[in-house]
């Protein structure tokens, strides 16, 4: 089983198509079922974030598992395929690995370093496992580069280069205003963003903060969480928000709504000094006039995206690039040695058939063969090959981790005639004779 991984992303699309592409909650379950009854599949997750939508497959075949993952993502994003494939970057087998593993490590995040992903890597993996779309192909996958990515951040500085999108839209925050200390923040939307944003203007020292959110309830849980560290705070619902716009100085939008939640007319009726208002959610909580108002400065995903361009390479990067280049390497070596396992398995199970057919032939011709000289005579046969085939079969598990090592169980197979289309026979994995360099590269489109 191969694995293929297709996604858009900051560095590949526009807030536009990516708010298009995006999944909310409720529908990730709809469209990972979706995934797994296509031809192609047979395991399936998706990450859907505010600045990535990706999905992780075990397929059968690049080009049909290619076709049945893109036609998906364009249904929901509704846009043609040759549309999608414009955004659409592709990586399969081994560097499908290595992407994985950068992602959950922050090396691809448009905050390089930040480590909200990897909570959202661990809740796709969470949402699929509910929905019954992983084997044990992404299981261990997933749960490898979980591992990477907090192995990158424990033993780089990566994280304290950049938390999270939320750090970096206070950052502007502060350009345009100033301090946060002491300033009055509304929050639009209680949920995980919702939490991490409280979290940082409570670091920031903001004065006081009103939650709106579609459940008052929801939204009423994290104020009291605010109160409980010394922040002023309440909860009110989104039928109130033309109100509360009035005496906000910053407003946060991350409702992970499907439509506008803030619109121009709501904004244009506020009374008050200036406003900065930053928009979190994809698709956009914030209509985009909001923007032309006067008085207001609007910071959205884009502008966070143009930013980090404008800055360039996060310098402190190449160890993590080095520990995750490491990994990928044990990571295949490790797959490469388990695939040969089923075919060392096969090689001794026709052994042992053999040497059963031979103690058979020995019975039958010598019935009067006394039982101790019978028993001896079996382990002995049975010592003998087993020390024949201990050598061959340790020494192809470890050449099978090397690159290229597949070629070991073909000649193995070939050798003792196992048959080539049993199952337990033609685990080992299909990867080009190339360089592991060029393993790595993969087919990236």
């Amino acid at each position: 089983m191969s694995v293929l991984a297709i996604g858009i992303s900051h560095r590949t699309a526009d807030l536009r198509m990516l708010e298009r592409a995006a999944v909310p909650t409720v529908d990730v379950d709809k469209v990972l079922s979706e995934l797994l009854g296509r031809e192609h599949v047979s395991e399936a997750m998706l990450i859907s974030t505010c600045n990535r939508i990706e999905v992780y497959a075990a397929v059968e075949a690049f080009h049909g598992g290619l076709s049945d993952l893109s036609e998906v993502l364009a249904r929901h994003a509704g846009v043609e395929p040759a549309k999608l494939y414009e955004h659409l970057y592709v990586h399969y087998n081994a560097a499908a690995v290595e992407h994985l593993f950068s992602v959950t490590a922050g090396l691809d995040s448009m905050v390089v370093g930040e480590t909200q992903i990897l909570g959202q890597v661990r809740a796709a993996y969470g949402a699929a496992d509910d929905a019954g779309t992983l084997g044990s192909t992404l299981h261990e996958l997933v749960q490898t580069a979980l591992r990477v990515g907090k192995r990158v951040h424990s033993e780089t500085g990566l994280d304290r280069l950049g938390a999270s999108v939320v750090s970096e839209a206070l950052v502007e925050a502060e350009a345009v205003l100033g301090e946060l200390a002491g300033r009055h923040a509304l929050i639009i939307g209680a949920g995980s963003m919702g939490g991490l944003v409280a979290a940082h203007l409570r670091r920031a020292g903001i004065g006081s903060v009103t939650v709106a959110n579609r459940t008052e309830a929801n939204g009423a849980r994290l104020a009291d969480s605010l109160a409980e560290h010394g922040v002023a705070a309440r909860a009110i619902g989104l039928d109130r928000l033309g109100t509360e716009l009035t005496g906000a100085e910053i407003v946060l939008c991350c409702t992970g709504a499907t439509g506008v939640v803030l619109r121009v007319d709501d904004v244009a009726a506020r009374r008050g000094g200036p406003l900065l208002i930053c928009d979190l959610g994809l698709p956009r909580d914030v209509e985009s006039g909001v923007a032309e108002l006067a008085e207001v400065s609007l910071v959205d995903l884009a502008t966070l995206q143009r930013r980090q361009r404008e800055r360039g390479t996060v310098p402190d990067t190449e160890l993590a690039k080095e520990i995750v280049a490491g990994e990928v390497r044990s990571y295949l070596a490790g797959q490469r040695s388990a695939a040969v396992t089923p075919t060392v398995t096969a090689l001794r199970k026709r052994a042992a058939e053999v040497v059963d057919t031979e103690l058979l032939r020995l019975d039958s011709r010598l019935p009067e063969l006394d039982d101790g000289v019978r028993d001896e005579l079996t382990r002995t046969v049975r010592r003998v090959v087993d020390k024949l085939l201990h050598t061959p079969t340790v020494r192809v598990k470890q050449l099978a981790s090397e690159s290229g090592g597949a070629e070991y169980a073909d000649a193995l197979r070939e050798l003792f005639g196992l048959d080539p289309q049993a199952p337990n026979a033609i685990s080992a994995p299909k990867t080009t004779p190339k360089s592991e360099q060029s393993e790595l590269d993969g087919d990236d489109e």
